[in-house]
């Protein structure tokens, strides 16, 4: 598993740090690979312009997309056990 966010590298060391988090988080702060997968938030009036969407994406081990889900509202996070019936579902 690895997060990915649009924060500083600096900022996500601290963070994962500050919540004991083991898995890779990873920066995208030059937003190349976020609006590469349409996760950016693009309209210029938008409040949260150029902020990364909360996003769920299953690769497989070719680097193809088994899965996708892109919430509406960035404060909503899956359950784990509905990520874990996502990587089942998805063939990868």
């Amino acid at each position: 598993m690895v997060g990915v966010s649009s924060d500083h590298a600096a900022t996500l060391e601290a963070f994962a740090q500050a919540n004991h988090i083991n898995h890779l988080l990873l920066s995208d702060f030059g937003r190349t690979m976020l609006p590469a997968y349409g996760l950016m938030v693009t309209d210029a009036k938008s409040p949260v312009y150029r902020y990364a969407r909360r996003a769920y994406i299953i690769l497989d081990s070719k680097g193809i997309v088994r899965y996708v889900r892109v919430q509406a509202n960035p404060l909503d996070l899956l359950k784990p056990d509905d990520v874990l019936n996502a990587l089942k579902g998805s063939g990868a």
